[in-house]
């Protein structure tokens, strides 16, 4: 078997194959996309990059992968046992930056998708929506959430998942960007917590924004 090719950031042929091909899926769309310009980002020939995967939709096939192991193992590290408005905070944006690091995987699904019937319910969006809501009872169990006005959590867990879910899609068509930063998804989050706002107390309003300007600063710098 050939050796493995690194490079000085640490990462091998495949790896460095499986980052261009996402940035080029992100910015160009998949169907514009090429084997040819995904192998000449990575500086590689087009037959190396065969050797690792043949099609296209082998690459999707192994992003999509990663993104369903990177989802179990963010669901699965909470509750950390620290502060539930640091965990709230953390969750929410992870999704966030997964979604917006892997944004042509929802919005190009028709193109590369093999399957001619409708798009069924995907378990691991469902796992999201499920721990949103699951820490939004515990907000509630721990005294967080406000008693007026009521509120049927099950109907602000989807609020505030349809405005994470779909904050970069409303970039793109509704603001026009084609250049999305992280400050634009930052905006996303402040959105997210002014849906939830108005049912928070004070005290949890204040724990809320402290994490989120602390979460936000590693975010940024390309922190976890």
């Amino acid at each position: 078997m050939p050796a493995r090719a690194t490079t000085t950031d640490g990462k091998g042929t495949r790896e460095r194959i499986l980052d261009a091909s996402r940035r080029l899926f992100n910015e160009q769309g998949y169907a514009r996309t090429t084997l040819a310009q995904i192998a000449a980002e990575v500086g590689i020939a087009e037959g190396n990059l065969w050797y690792h995967f043949r099609t296209k939709r082998d690459l999707v096939a192994a992003l999509e992968a990663q993104v369903r192991k990177t989802s179990k193992e963010l669901l699965s590290a909470y509750p950390s046992g620290g502060p539930l408005a640091d965990d709230y905070v953390e969750v929410v944006l992870a999704s966030m930056k997964q979604r917006f690091e892997h944004r042509f995987l929802l919005r190009d699904v028709r193109e590369f998708s093999r399957r001619r019937q409708p798009i069924r319910r995907d378990p691991d969006m469902a796992a999201s929506f499920a721990g949103l809501l699951d820490l939004l009872r515990r907000m509630k169990k721990e005294g967080m959430l406000r008693r007026e006005p009521p509120v049927d959590l099950a109907t602000l867990a989807r609020s505030l998942f349809i405005v994470s879910r779909y904050w970069t899609d409303h970039l793109e068509e509704h603001e026009g960007l084609e250049v999305i930063g992280w400050e634009d998804q930052e905006r996303g989050f402040r959105q997210h917590l002014a849906v939830l706002s108005p049912y928070l107390t004070s005290p949890a309003r204040r724990a809320l924004e402290a994490a989120a300007a602390a979460a936000s600063l590693r975010f940024a710098e390309g922190g976890a």
